[in-house]
């Protein structure tokens, strides 16, 4: 799966990183390469979460490419 992810510096030099498309699912570093890396982890975690919430039927499921 790509998902594009935000990444700015704040204030205090920390790289933030979000990912618009799964609200709520954002990280942080102490570099650009440790927030994505984070954010991925982040990410990971949102989705499993979000998946065991909701039982899915396997015959209802569509994949589609935009």
């Amino acid at each position: 799966m790509k998902l594009h992810v935000l990444v700015e510096q704040d204030e205090a030099g920390y790289y933030v990183a979000e990912v618009p498309a799964l609200p709520g699912c954002l990280s942080q570093g102490k570099t650009m390469k440790e927030a994505i890396g984070n954010v991925k982890e982040a990410a990971e975690g949102w989705l499993e979460v979000m998946e065991s919430k909701r039982k899915i039927n396997s015959r209802r499921l569509v994949e589609v490419v935009v």
